[in-house]
């Protein structure tokens, strides 16, 4: 039985990667990253995109203003503040610019909170919540407000925040499990709780935050639904802080799969839930466990005899859902060594790269003719890892131009790394405990950048058998800041190369952006506010 798609039922997604997501430990993204991926999102079909946090930056409010002059009239673009006039005066100065604009402004409301946090009387936290959301309403009428850590408010307060925020302007209250405490019909209970007590919420959006601390998010996130929330807060691969927030992938199939228990539907193309998994992995360099749901390279992979049995005589006996509805290829389209660029532009645009650029796609068409002289079976997963490594960051100041190994005489390795420095190519020979380690000290003497420490070395096969593509992720961290970069190659140790120059341009892009922010703030350039305080 079809459902009926109603706007009574329409639930919008809105995606936090750019903004819960990205306080997750290594999972920072610079400026074009943030822009692609939030390019991505709008393609997926995600109603609004919390862009940032633009008082907690120079950095964040450049890439929240972008991200806002770049959106269709698709979609809406929010933006994080505190209960402060000025964090919302700047975010309101980043998200003017896009179509339509929601400003997204909390406060904490539990008892722990006010008292160690805040340290405000729940008098105080009323008063600033009143005069936030009418300051916030007085800019646009797309006004979201969360009590933060609401579900550990006590019930009676909560009532009161959420009736307080309304009465001053707000259209969406979102109610956050900061802390992933509850379980489904809990939290379903506090939603229908506030709809019978709060005067006027039937007439605003009622959103779901749920934390994955028990990994119950999505569960919580469906049952708030099914409670009355209109609204699922989430992100691709359900990053974010600590466990992690639900995921946008599986809410979303989770809703369109169990139609007959959860007759509410969104706007995401399932088609492009793996793109959307990849593009973030590749960014951030960390990847999803194989088992993950929707979007694992296991999630629709079949091992026992018995089960392979059944997929043979009809799929149904153990998917309940096709690979192809969430993007998965069932075929690969194998291009080789005779394929011209108007096959690989082809294989590109299936792929959702439609868009990547000229120079881009030059240096991918270049490395993939390479690949195809050294592999048998150029796979779809080969052309991905090789084109998000080159639409990487277009501000590198570093670029690997060869790589040499002479010898390896009782671990000790000997290496030639030539390193193309803004247009001048710089080459040395550099020993080490074996080719990893000679390459990586060549690149820092190479770049004369030696400060980093080396978090993280993982290399991972793209594809199988012998003749697989490495991807390699390497976490780089100096002054408190951590990036991670990734690299891909036929060659492990050129691969190796490529993503330790990939995270070292993320450093010196974030240091050079640290630099504008002082710069800005020493000529009175940067709004007033303390330091950024997250929600979740």
């Amino acid at each position: 039985m079809s459902m009926q798609k109603t706007d009574d039922n329409r639930v919008k997604i809105f995606d936090t990667t750019l903004r819960d997501g990205e306080q997750s430990p290594g999972f920072s993204m610079n400026h074009d990253e943030k822009l692609r991926m939030a390019a991505m999102l709008e393609e997926l079909g995600v109603d609004i995109i919390e862009a940032g946090f633009p008082i907690a930056s120079q950095g964040d409010f450049e890439s929240v203003r972008d991200i806002a002059k770049q959106a269709s009239d698709d979609v809406v673009i929010a933006g994080l503040c505190r209960a402060s006039v000025n964090d919302i005066n700047r975010a309101w100065e980043a998200l003017q610019y896009a179509p339509h604009a929601r400003i997204h402004t909390f406060i904490s409301t539990s008892p722990v909170h006010m008292k160690y946090k805040l340290r405000m009387e729940p008098e105080a936290v009323l008063e600033a919540i009143h005069k936030s959301v009418s300051h916030a309403a007085s800019l646009t009428s797309d006004v979201e407000w969360s009590p933060e850590d609401g579900t550990r408010t006590d019930p009676d307060f909560l009532v009161e925040v959420v009736k307080t925020a309304v009465e001053a302007g707000a259209t969406t209250i979102n109610v956050p499990d900061t802390v992933g405490y509850l379980v489904a019909d809990e939290y379903a209970e506090l939603i229908k709780m506030l709809l019978n007590s709060v005067p006027g919420l039937d007439q605003c959006t009622i959103s779901t935050h749920c934390h994955n601390d028990l990994g119950v998010a999505v569960a919580n996130s469906l049952g708030g639904v099914a409670a009355g929330a209109r609204q699922i807060e989430c992100t691709i691969n359900g990053i974010g802080e600590r466990a992690g927030n639900a995921s946008l992938e599986e809410v979303a199939m989770a809703l369109q799969v169990r139609g007959d228990r959860l007759p509410y539907w969104t706007r995401i193309d399932g088609t492009k839930l793996v793109r959307a998994s990849q593009m973030l992995q590749s960014i951030t360099g960390f990847s999803v466990q194989p088992n993950k749901a929707i979007v694992g390279a296991n999630a629709f992979a079949h091992e026992s005899g018995i089960h392979q049995d059944g997929m043979l005589k009809n799929a149904q006996t153990y998917e309940i859902m096709t690979p192809e509805s969430v993007g998965w290829q069932k075929t690969n389209l194998v291009l080789g060594k005779h394929s011209g660029r108007a096959a690989f532009r082809n294989k590109l645009e299936q792929l959702g790269y439609g868009d990547i650029g000229e120079n881009a796609f030059q240096d991918a068409f270049v490395r993939f003719k390479d690949l195809a002289d050294h592999k048998k079976d150029v796979t779809d997963e080969d052309i991905i890892a090789l084109v998000d490594d080159s639409a990487g960051d277009q501000e590198a100041a570093y670029i690997l131009e060869d790589l040499k190994i002479h010898s390896i005489v009782h671990g000790v390795a000997r290496v030639d790394v030539s390193v193309l420095d803004r247009g001048e190519v710089r080459t040395v020979t550099t020993e080490g405990n074996g080719a990893v380690d000679a390459i990586f000290k060549g690149i820092k003497e190479a770049t004369g950048q030696d400060g980093q420490k080396l978090d993280l070395y993982q290399v991972h096969a793209v594809t199988g058998g012998t003749d697989a593509q490495a991807k390699v992720t390497v976490r780089l961290s100096q002054d408190g800041r951590s990036v991670s970069g990734t690299g891909a190659d036929y060659d492990t140790l050129f691969a190796s190369a490529r993503a330790y120059i990939h995270a070292l341009n993320k450093l010196q892009l974030s240091e050079r952006r640290v630099h504008a922010h002082h710069d800005s703030a020493e000529s009175g350039g940067e709004a007033a506010g303390g330091p950024a305080v997250p929600v979740a």
